[in-house]
């Protein structure tokens, strides 16, 4: 995982992105974005990062298959179910990454050329091989660790992550709902949605910078995607949208 100073200021970066929960049926971009680029898909901007160097995160991974085969990805290409590739929302197109089941330990390197998933709060939609290998198609998703690497030189890339399967911690999902520069208000938030039906939450702090310090209102932790996943819908029917799903 990145240092806890770069988790929080993409927490807050996510803030400033209205993420919709809604979970329409899994979608892809024919739009070829280069790095540093942006494009739009169902009226939301999507924004790539200018480089991969150093990117990790954990999230929701899913995965497409035949509906997809055959079909123009967004790097020019035709899908095929059966290569080693991945679609990401974020990552510029060719860029390499190791994917790590959180639960299994098993990991996956796969090349991303293609934009998606479009679903709500899922980080990177797989091959239908690459997804078998982490042992997932039955489920349809996982908890992963994604981070960027140098196919070409294996000793400079980052160790995979320690797993639940040998004695890492063992992953959970949490709904971030709220930032706030006093507890005091993030304890009000934090009973306002207990009364809509909520729970359980937890307020955790962090610093930004040097000196701010937000307090952070989160549901959960939440027992599996299935339960995020309702808990998302629940939260966008009740009209609260500013959200960011986690993995940790």
């Amino acid at each position: 995982m990145r240092a806890a100073s770069h988790l929080v200021a993409a927490m807050i970066l996510a803030f400033l992105v209205s993420a919709c929960a809604t979970l329409p049926p899994s979608g892809h971009s024919h739009v070829a974005s280069g790095a540093g680029q942006s494009y739009v898909i169902s009226g939301k901007r999507y924004h790539v990062l200018p480089t991969a160097h150093d990117y990790a995160a954990r999230g929701i991974a899913s995965w497409y298959g035949p509906d997809f085969y055959g079909k123009l990805t967004a790097s020019g290409v035709r899908y095929n179910m059966y290569a080693m590739t991945a679609a990401s929302k974020v990552l510029p197109l060719g860029t390499w990454v190791r994917v790590t089941n959180l639960e299994n330990g098993r990991n996956v390197k796969v090349k991303i050329n293609d934009r998606g998933p479009f679903v709500a709060n899922r980080i990177i939609d797989l091959s239908y091989t690459a997804a078998k290998r982490l042992h997932m198609i039955g489920p349809g998703t996982a908890l992963v660790e994604v981070q960027a690497i140098n196919p070409h030189n294996p000793a400079s890339n980052p160790p995979p992550p320690r797993d639940a399967a040998h004695g890492g911690p063992k992953p959970h999902i949490y709904i971030q709902v709220g930032a706030f520069s006093q507890r005091a208000n993030a304890k009000r938030y934090q009973a306002k949605l207990a009364l809509r039906g909520f729970g359980p939450m937890v307020i955790q702090s962090g610093h930004v910078g040097t000196k701010q310090t937000l307090y952070f209102v989160r549901l959960g932790p939440l027992a599996n995607v299935a339960a995020a996943d309702r808990t998302a819908k629940h939260m966008d029917a009740v009209g609260i949208r500013n959200f960011r799903v986690s993995v940790e």
